[in-house]
């Protein structure tokens, strides 16, 4: 068996007890459910109303594609904070002192958020049909928005559990959990950069949730918020780049960070 056979072998046993864990503790992923929910509603049916979007269309659809990437963003938090528990009560330590490659742990990891994620994902694709939103976009572009979704997801989790492996301590895990929030607020998820000061459209328009919102958007078929331009246009090539980029920085300095455990 090569060295990579190996890996994604002991990756798959490690991703079934993460999962057992779910099945056991369900209450995590059904209150993130539940949040996105909330989010829709809130801002859909009590803020909507209010919301202009540039270039036409109505805001429940400019919404639905955004919150759907917000959720795959918020996912950081659960695998930052299980990656730290593992840490703290010496569960990665056992991990560590067993002959397994040492990127097994983060990719069993990801691995199983990432399913969860899949099943987070397709409830709330589900409840979006339910309120009246639609994928007009063909079978084809809702399958690959779908993907890039899960993509975005995948590196939103190697970069959880680069974060749960780095930081120690409570008031660290709950610093990152609030920064969470102004970053995935500051995107095109809930309003369209067009309608920010230059300087905060700006930084909005080239966040990774933005290119993944702005392409499951195009991919969907809904509308853009946009009246084009540089991003807009290449809205898909950089959400498939941007969590390429992520993956590529944070899953060397995970495995790193895992190797490097103090016992």
């Amino acid at each position: 068996m090569t060295a990579i056979a190996a890996t994604l072998q002991q990756s798959w046993i490690i991703t079934q007890r993460d999962l057992k864990h779910w099945q056991r503790e369900p209450w995590a992923p059904i209150f993130s459910v539940l949040f996105s929910v909330m989010l829709v509603l809130m801002f859909g049916y009590l803020l909507g109303g209010a919301i202009t979007i540039p270039g036409g269309g109505d805001y429940l659809p400019y919404l639905l594609p955004g919150v759907f990437a917000l959720s795959m963003m918020f996912g950081i938090e659960a695998t930052m904070t299980a990656v730290a528990n593992d840490s703290k009560k010496g569960v990665t330590d056992r991990f560590r002192s067993m002959p397994i490659s040492g990127a097994a742990v983060p990719l069993g990891r990801a691995g199983a958020d990432l399913l969860n994620s899949a099943v987070e994902l397709a409830v709330l694709l589900v409840g979006g049909l339910l309120i009246g939103w639609r994928a007009t976009g063909g079978a084809g572009g809702a399958l690959l928005a779908v993907g890039l979704l899960l993509w975005f997801r995948f590196a939103m989790l190697v970069v959880g559990v680069f974060l749960g492996l780095t930081i120690r301590g409570e008031g660290g895990v709950t610093a990152v959990q609030v920064l969470v929030w102004p970053a995935g607020f500051l995107s095109n998820a809930f309003v369209a950069p067009e309608s920010m000061p230059a300087w905060l459209g700006f930084l909005a328009e080239w966040s990774p949730l933005s290119a993944t919102a702005a392409a499951s958007r195009e991919l969907f078929g809904n509308p853009a918020g946009t009246s084009g331009g540089f991003l807009a246009d290449n809205a898909v090539l950089l959400a498939v780049l941007w969590p390429a980029v992520l993956v590529a920085v944070f899953a060397p300095l995970a495995a790193r960070a895992y190797r490097r455990l103090s016992r």
